[in-house]
């Protein structure tokens, strides 16, 4: 039923909400143009590393009408099986109840038929970050790094998340997500005409946070500041304050310790969110990057997942929600950049709190008298990530 469910909702109305696979479609105009010989870059919306052209070659060569219906599929797959990744960090079965609700919350959270509808290439980054973690939690750190620079070669979403590495020392995996883009980004240069172009043109139109067509999805927190008339600087300012503390966070959460799959998710999901935060522009598909594996560990005790703030903060994200006197889509911006606090703050909150000390006395109550007694939440988490029979 939940495949169904997700077929109906994104692949079938990807191919009928009149989107056609935009973002999809500007990268596979670019590569047009360099199959036939000119430089991608010509086109203003192709935004991303000389190596993506390699990837978006193939499609060239497909007809418009099967892309139509491939892209949906491709990127759909590409979360979903970003989503099963997550859930095996925590040593949860893909058929477990908690996988399929997954499946389910992910029809009806409106960044993904978004993402779908738009073919938009955050899917790479969506499967990529959920495997690297997986392959990290597993003491493979070399390989994730193989999958972090393999996504920043198609789209340079994952750069942030190579602090990672760094973070927990492990210098060989940086080098390695360092050199794959760029041993790939020097292979497209070679036969690419004008690459130069990514410099001169590119460069400054994404640092400028691209133009009015973008800016009213723009998540980004000086973007949504300054739109609600706060100086510039002020906006910007804040914005900084808080990815710098983020960025502290993270050190600060991987040194204080606890289980590995706990510690890298939510070390890397601080990472990523302190960029969605200053950096221009921020829109809502970005959240598919963070949320999964944010969302995978509410089996663990403590995790900001069993917030009930969190969950909070992604309702009006589910499709369909609507308030009075609100565009749906000019003002959906400012839900998005409610999601990116909500968990900044509980990240911080989490990472910056002093560590619980066990106490010596023997609290009340029947849990306390049978420590083997599991308390109701965690019959109800442990029965969730049980398989489905």
């Amino acid at each position: 039923m939940a495949a169904v469910l997700m077929y109906f909702f994104t692949v079938y109305n990807a191919r009928h909400s009149g989107i056609n696979m935009m973002d999809n479609t500007f990268i596979v105009k670019a590569a047009q143009t360099f199959v036939d010989g000119g430089s991608p870059y010509e086109d203003k919306r192709f935004l991303y590393f000389p190596s993506a052209v390699l990837v978006a070659a193939p499609m060239t060569f497909v007809p418009p009408y099967w892309l139509g219906w491939l892209v949906p599929a491709l990127t759909t797959g590409m979360v979903m099986l970003g989503w099963f990744f997550a859930v095996r960090i925590f040593r949860v079965s893909v058929f477990s109840r908690l996988s399929v609700l997954g499946v389910l919350f992910l029809c009806f959270f409106g960044p993904f038929r978004n993402l779908a509808q738009l073919g938009n290439w955050t899917a790479y980054s969506a499967l990529a970050l959920p495997a690297a973690l997986l392959l990290a939690s597993r003491a493979r750190w070399v390989w994730a790094g193989v999958v972090v620079g393999l996504a920043i070669a198609t789209k340079p979403m994952l750069v942030p998340f190579a602090l990672i590495f760094l973070i927990a020392r492990r210098p060989k995996a940086f080098a390695v997500a360092a050199a794959v883009p760029l041993a790939l980004c020097g292979v497209a240069a070679a036969i690419m005409p004008q690459p130069g172009l990514f410099f001169t043109k590119t460069l400054p139109f994404l640092l400028h946070g691209q133009d009015e067509f973008a800016r009213p999805y723009d998540a980004s927190l000086g973007t949504l500041l300054a739109r609600v008339h706060i100086p510039g600087v002020v906006a910007s300012g804040v914005a900084a304050l808080l990815a710098l503390a983020l960025l502290v966070g993270a050190w600060r959460r991987w040194n204080r310790g606890d289980a590995e799959d706990i510690r890298l998710v939510e070390t890397g999901v601080m990472l990523m969110v302190a960029a969605n935060i200053v950096l221009k522009p921020a829109f809502d598909h970005y959240l598919l990057v963070t949320l999964p594996v944010l969302l995978a560990s509410v089996i663990r005790s403590g995790s900001v997942a069993r917030s009930p703030w969190l969950w909070v903060a992604l309702i009006p994200r589910m499709a369909g929600f609507t308030l009075p006197w609100f565009d749906v889509v000019e003002h959906w911006a400012y839900s998005v950049a409610a999601v990116n606090v909500t968990v900044a703050l509980l990240l911080l909150d989490r990472a910056f709190r002093p560590a619980a000390v066990k106490s010596a006395e023997v609290p009340d109550g029947p849990a306390a008298m049978d420590p083997a007694v599991p308390s109701l939440g965690e019959e109800m988490l442990s029965a969730t990530a049980q398989p489905v029979r």
